[in-house]
């Protein structure tokens, strides 16, 4: 009950008094506050799940409440979504749906085939629910021009003809930019095309059908029912929707983003795929050294979060191709190469991402 009778503005209050800083120290008030209520932090972004929506039978839709910590994202950009599984937490990026700037967020979560977290939410994610939110990125935005438009009044250098293209679960960050857009009563025109295996598998389907003044057409990869366009992506897609876009936004497998580039200039694209890259054929052999841990193992090549869980250590990591940054650990000595950009830094004292680093020689990492 007192959960439900204290008001928003009361309780940042209370959060926000120094009195109450000073009388909780030294573990502060959030490690108090949580124990009435696990989204009342200032420092942990977090969010409770207030609605639940099964639109597709591989997808799950939660409406979620941040907490005053989270503070917003820009259409496009990814967010990490944490939950705990069997006393383990779990972090992946996932991009929220919702228009840029609105109260709530709204995730929309595909069903991948051997996916943890997933396969955890799509199963069991229920309202009440509470899951932490945290390192907003990504460079997949809106161009800042259209960051305030008036209906009939675009500047100069705005794009007026935008084609949004997504496959998949990909749909999520360009609906947030086409709910952003139609929000702030962009003028122009919207083309938006969708890939997905079959009309029960397309998320949105519903809602983007019924949007006045955007032209919309679905391709279905596995099924000929309902289609608009003829199976996979070809050039003449682009034409039906929309020829000659000023602005081109894909999200989705790396495939499609490379063939809508081939035949449009102005792509703005984003794949959540995992890389793909070569292990060294000769690893260095060096040592790699785990110091928190005490464990030493010789270098075999691969990223230094599979050598760690071959070790038994079981660090924290997340979407293990370099996006979330859950993964990351100091390295105190030694080198390490990207596997996906090819870059050796041998600096002292740095942050890495170890799900896509690995050594070269020597390397003492604080694990």
């Amino acid at each position: 009950m007192f959960t439900q009778t204290l008001t928003r503005g009361l309780r940042d209050r209370v959060l926000g008094s120094p009195l109450v800083d000073l009388l909780t120290g030294p573990h502060g008030v959030d490690r108090y506050t949580e124990l009435v209520a696990p989204t009342w932090t200032r420092g942990d972004a977090r969010a409770e799940v207030v609605a639940v929506r099964r639109q597709t039978p591989r997808s799950v839709t939660l409406t979620l409440e941040p907490n005053q910590a989270f503070t917003g994202f820009r259409a496009g950009q990814h967010i990490n979504l944490t939950v705990e599984i069997d006393g383990r937490r779990r972090t992946r990026p996932y991009s929220p749906a919702n228009a840029e700037g609105a109260r709530r967020l709204e995730l929309t979560v595909g069903r991948h085939d051997g996916g943890l977290v997933s396969g955890y939410l799509c199963d069991h994610a229920r309202p009440g629910m509470v899951v932490g939110l945290d390192s907003v990125g990504g460079d997949f935005v809106l161009p800042d021009v259209l960051a305030d438009v008036l209906p009939d009044l675009l500047p100069d250098d705005a794009p007026r003809r935008i084609l949004f293209v997504s496959g998949g679960s990909g749909i999520t960050p360009v609906m947030s930019m086409l709910r952003t857009l139609r929000a702030r009563g962009f003028g122009g025109e919207i083309a938006f095309v969708h890939y997905a295996r079959s009309p029960e598998e397309a998320c949105y389907r519903a809602e983007l059908d019924a949007m006045r003044g955007v032209r919309v057409l679905h391709g279905y990869t596995r099924s000929a029912t309902g289609s608009d366009l003829d199976g996979r992506f070809g050039p003449a897609h682009l034409a039906a929707a929309m020829p000659d876009p000023d602005a081109v936004f894909v999200c989705g497998p790396p495939q499609l983003a490379d063939a809508v580039r081939e035949h449009c200039p102005n792509v703005r694209s984003e794949s959540f795929v995992p890389p793909t890259y070569t292990v060294p054929a000769e690893p260095s052999g060096g040592t790699v050294t785990f110091a928190d841990s005490g464990v030493t193992i010789t270098d075999d090549g691969r990223p230094l979060l599979e050598q760690a869980e071959d070790a038994g250590l079981t660090p924290e990591s997340g979407c293990r191709m370099g996006i979330c940054h859950s993964c990351t650990r100091r390295k105190t000595r030694g080198a390490v190469k990207n596997l996906i950009t090819g870059a050796v830094s041998a600096a002292e004292d740095e942050d890495v991402q170890i799900c896509v680093s690995s050594p070269v020689g020597d390397v003492d990492i604080a694990l």
